[in-house]
C-alpha cells in the first residue's frame, strides 16, 4: 500500500527525541497517533542518515517536463504514425534536447507503444515482377486448371500451381490431412 500522508518535520523530530529518551516504537506511536511501523521507519532513517528530512530521489531528474510529455502523448494519439525522430525534433524546437530512447520510455510510461518502422519493404521489386509475370502467364488459363486445396489447420485455400503440385500429389493430399507451409 502506498503512502497516505507526509508527516511534518516537527512530528518526525519529536519521534526521534522520544526515542532518544528511551521510549519504544509502540509507545511513541500511541502517544503521537501513528503506527509503530511508521515510527520504526523514521527512527531507522534517522539512525542511517542522521536526518529526518526527506532526501532527494536517486537517479537523474526527468528530461521531459510534464507539459512536454503531454505534448508528445497528444501528438502520438492524434497521429499514430508519428516517428520518434519527429517527436525529438518537436521537443528540440520547444527547447528540450532528448534522445529517441527517452521518447520511447516516456511513451511506454504512459501506456503507448513505441515501434520502429520496418526497415525493408515486404516485397522486393524482383518479387513484385515475378508475381506479375506469373499472373500474366496464367491469365487465360481455364478455371478447371486452377485446382485448389484447403489447409486443414488455417483453412486457407491454395492453388496447385502456386504450390508446384501435380494432379497425383493433389489427390493424395486431399485423401490425407494436408497442412500448408505456413502451418507446418
Amino acid at each position: 500500500m502506498g503512502k497516505t500522508k507526509e508527516l511534518s518535520k516537527d512530528i518526525r523530530d519529536k519521534m526521534v527525541d522520544l526515542h532518544k529518551a528511551g521510549m519504544g516504537y509502540r509507545t511513541i506511536g500511541k502517544q503521537l497517533g501513528e503506527k509503530a511501523t511508521t515510527v520504526g521507519a523514521i527512527i531507522r532513517k534517522w539512525k542511517k542518515f542522521k536526518t529526518t528530512v526527506n532526501l532527494p530521489r536517486s537517479g537523474p531528474p526527468c528530461k521531459i517536463s510534464p507539459r512536454g510529455a503531454s505534448m508528445i502523448i497528444r501528438k502520438v494519439r492524434d497521429q499514430p504514425r508519428t516517428t520518434r525522430q519527429d517527436l525529438v525534433n518537436d521537443l528540440k524546437r520547444a527547447g528540450t534536447t532528448v534522445s529517441k530512447k527517452t521518447i520511447s520510455n516516456t511513451l511506454r510510461r504512459h501506456g503507448l507503444k513505441s515501434c520502429s518502422a520496418r526497415k525493408v519493404p515486404l516485397l522486393k521489386p524482383a518479387h513484385v515482377q515475378a508475381r506479375l509475370r506469373f499472373a500474366n502467364d496464367h491469365l487465360d488459363d481455364p478455371e478447371e486448371e486452377w485446382e485448389k486445396i484447403q489447409c486443414d489447420k488455417c483453412e486457407r485455400w491454395f492453388h496447385e500451381q502456386c504450390l508446384g503440385m501435380d494432379t497425383e500429389d493433389l489427390e493424395q493430399a486431399r485423401e490425407d490431412s494436408w497442412n500448408c507451409c505456413l502451418c507446418t
